[in-house]
């Protein structure tokens, strides 16, 4: 055996005894949350109730920070490009599986670049209009649609969130030529609707909600396979007669690749505690979100599932990558 051969099998013990050590003493300082999306859409709302509980958990802060546009991938890409000492985490939506169908090229690998730690909780989105529009049904706004078409107009949150992608499928399943106005985020988009200036949003219940609840936006559908608890009277898409637009918005949170296993297993560990928290339960039950936590195997297989859905809804939509 060579010096070499024994200079390898002394440095893997005590490599394995480093990254136990620094899992142990992690975290000594507090830890970024990148989230995405903008301040009061579904995804930093969702991100900051669980970045909260997971400072106390940790006995350090973590602290939320918007790096928002380009549909989530400036947030991604400054994670992917982090150090991967468990100090950076990546809290982003659904659009996180879209990027292979959306984007050509990227400065970071979606799947190759991150540990994909956990999904956080997942919610309908609601399609929302102004009421001044006069519609009282989804079938109403898809016929208004088909009278003119390629006149009327929809907005997102942002080309290859997840409010676009379900906008998407139900476009395709309700045979629309209907024109894309993608926004910064959801806030944004929101605003757009309370304007007038898009026919319909499909906005995600958390910050739908106080909308619909005040009158100023009429909500008429959900996008999840069974209605909301919190908006027992609207029918989901598919009830209102329109098959295979059922779609659920999530969020999860991703590490950079190369972060230390001891590191990883102790941060999912945390916050898959945080998510079965009862406070943490209702706050999201509040918002229209129930909790997600996933094993990071079933959590990267339910993306990877997500991606492939992607790609067949941007290929039929004849969305191509930019």
């Amino acid at each position: 055996m060579t010096f070499r051969s024994h200079a390898l099998i002394l440095a893997a013990p005590l490599a394995l005894a480093a990254g136990f050590a620094a899992a142990q003493e992690w975290p000594v300082k507090p830890v970024r949350a990148i989230i995405a999306f903008t301040p009061g859409s579904a995804t930093d709302i969702a991100g900051r109730i669980v970045a909260e509980k997971l400072g106390a958990a940790l006995g350090q802060p973590v602290v939320a920070e918007n790096r928002v546009g380009a549909g989530g991938t400036i947030g991604a890409n400054a994670v992917a490009k982090a150090d991967p000492d468990g100090y950076t985490i990546l809290v982003n939506s659904s659009a996180h599986a879209s990027y292979p169908a959306m984007y050509a090229q990227l400065p970071f690998d979606p799947f190759k670049d991150f540990v994909h730690l956990t999904a956080i909780a997942g919610q309908p989105n609601v399609v929302v209009v102004n009421p001044d529009r006069g519609y009282k049904s989804l079938a109403d706004v898809v016929a208004a649609a088909k009278a003119k078409p390629g006149q009327l107009n929809y907005a997102s949150a942002g080309v290859g969130s997840g409010t676009h992608f379900n906008a998407e499928k139900f476009r395709l399943a309700a045979g629309l030529d209907i024109v894309h106005v993608p926004h910064k985020g959801t806030p944004e988009a929101l605003n757009d609707v309370l304007a007038g200036r898009v026919e319909y949003f499909f906005c995600p219940i958390t910050a739908a909600l106080p909308q619909v609840k005040g009158g100023k936006v009429t909500a008429l559908a959900v996008s999840t396979p069974k209605r909301s608890a919190l908006l027992p009277e609207v029918p989901t898409t598919v009830a209102a007669g329109f098959p295979g637009s059922d779609y659920i918005l999530w969020v999860g949170m991703w590490l950079p690749a190369k972060t230390p296993q001891p590191i990883v297993q102790k941060l999912h560990a945390a916050t898959v505690k945080v998510l079965g928290d009862p406070d943490v339960k209702e706050r999201l039950a509040k918002l229209g979100a129930d909790p997600m936590p996933m094993g990071m195997p079933e959590f990267e297989a339910f993306v990877r599932a997500e991606a492939n859905d992607a790609i067949r809804i941007a290929k039929a939509a004849g969305i191509k990558p930019q």
